[in-house]
This record gives C-alpha cells, sequence and structure tokens, in this order.
C-alpha cells in the first residue's frame, strides 16, 4: 500500500468519535437514522416524507439537508446524486467501531 493510500485509509477507518455522538445527540438526526437503518438508503425527498408523514415533523428539506451534513461529517451517512435525486445512505460502521472498543 503507498503511503497516500495508507493514509486515506487511515482516515476513514477512524472517525471523530466527538462528531458522532454530536450527530447523535440531536433527536431528529437520530430519527433520520433510524428511517435509513430500516430501509438503508432514501432520496432526500422519500426522507423528508417519511419524517413528515410517519413522525409528524414539521421540517423543511433544507433543514434535513442541514442534518445530513452533520451526518455525513460524522461518517454515519454517505450520499450520492443519481440523476436530478440526492440519495442518502446509512453507514453503520462507524457506531459498531465505536461500540466495539467498550463492548470487546
Amino acid at each position: 500500500m503507498t503511503s497516500n493510500l495508507r493514509v486515506a485509509y487511515n482516515q476513514y477507518m477512524n472517525w471523530d468519535k466527538d462528531a458522532i455522538f454530536n450527530a447523535l445527540g440531536d433527536s431528529t438526526r437520530r430519527l433520520i437514522l433510524d428511517e435509513l437503518s430500516e430501509r438503508n438508503e432514501l432520496t432526500l425527498y422519500e426522507l423528508t416524507t417519511r419524517l413528515i408523514m410517519k413522525h409528524h415533523l414539521t421540517i423543511s428539506r433544507q433543514a434535513i439537508a442541514k442534518h445530513l451534513t452533520t451526518l455525513e461529517d460524522a461518517g454515519l451517512v454517505k450520499s450520492e446524486k443519481r440523476g436530478k435525486y440526492r440519495v442518502v445512505i446509512f453507514n453503520n460502521e462507524p457506531l459498531k467501531n465505536l461500540l466495539k472498543r467498550w463492548i470487546e
């Protein structure tokens, strides 16, 4: 493995614990993760609709996008553009690694 690849791999595997706990500290972000854990991936539109209809939140797509930025910064979600849609994908690896340290 070249040194650049090793650095990139280490950065990917060492998520910021404070960013993870900050992301989990908000109830709306936890609801977003709950929805994504059920379906693994949703478009921003689908996610917004589920939060409004299922959880009766009064929240805009822009507010959800801000929450997603926090979750993405913590490594808990990934997003990608597919055509005209933004798809949000759940990434549970940071949580697994964080809990693994305490459980083992």
